[in-house]
């Protein structure tokens, strides 16, 4: 089971981690941030860019635009949102909980600093019923992701 999976992962980094599950969908940033009693932008939500054959997993605050032009600049290409199908391939996670580490890939994780206004962030663990309270620090260290700026211009 892939909460299973990311519960095993975390302990590495920090026995304190631990993910959460619930009976309600968390698989969207209003969802999740309903389940949870926080702000939608407290949500980590993870998506998946594809540029040519490169994929990079992109983290941002749930209430984060990203500009596509940053993508492009890191990625080195034309980028376009992976399919429901390419995700669960190349993460190892079903779309709506979608974990940003302990991927099925090796594949760049880019962490923007969106979040860091934040004490936690809630990232998805595995399943769309699932959320793992995590601060960016730890999540920088779990991920061993860079730290970039893809927000769009308001």
């Amino acid at each position: 089971m892939p909460v299973n999976r990311v519960r095993q992962y975390v302990k590495k980094y920090d026995v304190h981690l631990e993910p959460v599950e619930f009976a309600e969908s968390t698989s969207t940033v209003e969802e999740a941030a309903q389940v949870l009693g926080v702000e939608p932008a407290q949500i980590a939500k993870s998506i998946l860019f594809r540029a040519k054959d490169q994929f990079g997993l992109f983290v941002t605050a749930g209430d984060v635009r990203v500009n596509l032009k940053k993508v492009k600049t890191l990625l080195g290409g034309k980028p376009k949102m992976a399919t429901p199908e390419e995700v669960e391939e190349v993460t190892g996670f079903r779309v709506g909980g979608v974990c940003p580490f302990d991927l099925k890939q090796d594949l760049p994780i880019f962490l923007d600093e969106s979040m860091k206004r934040f004490d936690i962030v809630y990232a998805a663990a595995g399943s769309p019923r699932s959320a793992l309270p995590i601060t960016f620090e730890q999540l920088q260290a779990v991920t061993g992701g860079t730290v970039v700026n893809v927000q769009a211009a308001e």
